[in-house]
């Protein structure tokens, strides 16, 4: 797991009020300077004149005395995988340095906000009802200097949907910036339920953009027990069927707990007949964290409990000619029939595995466990040792 925060060691000729910098970091000289961090990785260091700040790694302390009247900061270990191209917010009113995006990684995701409407029994970040328009801020700051060739973003809350205009300013912001980037958008659904803001959305005609909208039962009292919100079942299957009216790209997801894993199949049977239209179905793991974690006790199933369940929804679910992902869960507790379905979901800089993981073949392939499965996980973990399934496998996953 990597550390996106850390603390500051030391900091020098920068100014400690304000709302602090957003700036890319470089390792050599750049046009837009002024803009950007010079990172110093050894006492060789060139040090160019120019930068907005000067980030010293331990092997470059020395330099310190160099930089004179420059500003500097001292970083700490936590953060020695900095490289060129990524971006850094340094609050030097807090002493904190933040990694906002890593050029190299194809899981760059923002929190947009921590306010939400739903109130969901698994949420691994729960909502505070707080001011925090200062995040939006942050990433229109963030965009313009992200590299043009990154892969994908995603964009998660909190819903970000309630920030209304402020969040769709967002997704302008990539269209113009990073008009090659896919972005993937996390929310409950419920706000498209106003069809004029689903038009909105859709106005930006962003060429990839695809929203994820959880979905927990084919029943409605189901789905609003488990997001723990009255009407919220009608008002996100209404907001899927406005989206979609507007051609919009729809993902679903269903997290797989004690509540979920035995209305799987009827699930899966209610999409292939009503929501056929959707461009994605993922079912997921449960990451424990926030009320995941808080509420484990009720939510907890083994995964090796619910594959007859998993196994019954993919098949209606690719029968149907949906396409269907299995995220978050780790291939020895799959059945292999899955395996093709099985997606390396975890972000890389949360992502670990466990030691009996070492020995196995199929360890490249797979997502690995979340941080927080140490809180709890499944006893059937185990290494799969076989010859020649790697390259099949990753065929068949691509």
């Amino acid at each position: 797991m990597l550390n996106l925060s850390a603390k500051i060691i030391a900091i020098k000729n920068v100014k400690t009020e304000g709302p602090g910098m957003v700036l890319r970091v470089a390792d050599r000289p750049v046009d837009d300077a002024d803009r950007s961090a010079y990172l110093a990785r050894s006492v060789d260091s060139a040090l160019p004149a120019g930068f907005a700040l000067y980030l010293l790694s331990a092997g470059a302390a020395s330099l310190a005395t160099k930089l004179e009247d420059r500003p500097w900061v001292l970083l700490p270990e936590d953060l020695h995988y900095l490289a060129h191209g990524d971006i850094v917010r340094v609050s030097p009113h807090e002493q904190r340095i933040r990694v906002l995006y890593r050029v190299a990684s194809s899981h760059n995701h923002f929190l947009v906000t921590e306010r939400c409407d739903n109130y969901c029994l698994m949420c691994s970040q729960p909502p505070r009802n707080v001011n925090d328009d200062w995040v939006v801020e942050e990433i229109l700051q963030t965009i313009p200097l992200m590299h043009p060739k990154t892969a994908e973003i995603g964009f998660t809350g909190g819903e970000p949907t309630l920030l209304g205009e402020r969040f769709l300013d967002v997704l302008r912001a990539c269209k113009t910036h990073l008009p090659n980037t896919a972005v993937h958008v996390l929310s409950n659904g419920r706000r498209f339920s106003d069809y004029a803001f689903a038009e909105q959305w859709a106005s930006i005609e962003h060429p990839d953009l695809m929203v994820g909208i959880p979905l927990y039962s084919d029943c409605s009292t189901m789905h609003d027990f488990v997001v723990q919100a009255d009407g919220a079942y009608d008002e996100t299957i209404r907001g899927i069927l406005n989206l979609k009216r507007l051609n919009q790209r729809v993902e679903l997801r269903v997290v797989l707990h004690q509540y979920t894993y035995k209305h799987l199949p009827r699930l899966a049977e209610f999409l292939s007949r009503n929501l056929l239209f959707v461009d994605h179905v993922a079912l997921m793991g449960l990451e424990i964290m926030g009320f995941a974690r808080a509420n484990l006790d009720t939510l907890w199933v083994d995964p090796v409990d619910y594959q007859d369940e998993l196994r019954v929804a993919v098949s209606i679910l690719d029968a149907s000619g949906m396409r269907v992902s299995i995220y978050n869960l780790q291939l020895c507790l799959l059945d292999e029939s899955l395996w093709p379905f099985a997606v390396q979901s975890i972000s890389d800089w949360k992502r670990e595995y466990a030691e009996e993981c070492g020995g196995c073949s199929v360890r490249e392939q797979c997502g690995g466990f979340f941080f927080s499965a140490k809180y709890k996980r499944s006893s059937h973990i185990r290494p799969i040792v076989q010859q020649g399934i790697t390259s099949n496998f990753t065929e068949q996953r691509a």
